[in-house]
């Protein structure tokens, strides 16, 4: 099992939209709505690219604003996670039922970190970050990284997903996809199972996707 976790297992892009409208404001402006959404699940280098070129300042150094957002996020995350509806009952399950699980996201892994206070660190085998690989989301890398650690073939795992990025990655990699937006709209299409919410998802549901 392959789960994604921002706006996956938790409901934490919204923590990043306050971080980045925050920052947004430090920059002298306001983020569109169209540069956040466009953000939602890419790595760090494309988000910050989004925002300079949604700010107007495409000369803009970048380290600093990601200190800065990472600093941000993680006093965010701090102050508690959100799980999104069915995930802590479907990881838990799915940890019941001994099945090799790994975290893939985006995100760095100081915030992985913290977020793992909420998800967890004991239900994941493996953690595979956005700042510990060469190619991030949409690349198929993460997932087959994770894949790799598991000793899993990459073909008889299941990834959750709920971005167009993340969901790009996983199809790419050779995954069955399970995908739940929340705050992108994902257009039905062929390779992946499209839901509202891992409500009801259970382990015999996700052995039924390999029927």
């Amino acid at each position: 099992m392959l789960f994604d976790m921002d706006g996956t297992l938790v409901d934490s892009e919204k923590l990043w939209g306050i971080a980045l409208e925050e920052l947004a404001v430090r920059a002298g402006g306001k983020l569109s709505e169209e540069a956040r959404l466009a953000m939602v699940g890419t790595s760090m280098p494309v988000s910050m690219a989004i925002f300079r070129d949604d700010m107007g300042q495409p000369d803009r150094p970048s380290a600093p604003d990601v200190d800065w957002i990472h600093d941000r996020v993680t006093e965010l995350f701090a102050e508690g996670l959100v799980w999104r509806p069915g995930a802590r009952e479907l990881l838990l399950a799915v940890r019941e039922a001994g099945l090799p699980t790994a975290l893939v996201t985006s995100t760095a892994r100081r915030l992985a970190e913290v977020a793992l206070k909420t998800l967890g660190a004991e239900n994941f085998d493996v953690l595979v970050c956005g700042d510990e690989v060469r190619r991030a989301k949409p690349d198929p890398e993460p997932y087959l990284t994770a894949a790799g650690l598991l000793g899993v073939p990459i073909a008889e795992c299941v990834a959750i997903e709920d971005s167009p990025s993340g969901v790009a990655s996983a199809v790419a990699a050779g995954a069955r996809v399970l995908a739940v937006p929340s705050d992108v709209e994902l257009p039905s299409h062929d390779g992946i199972l499209l839901r509202e919410s891992l409500a009801g998802v259970d382990v015999p549901f996700l052995a039924a996707m390999f029927s």
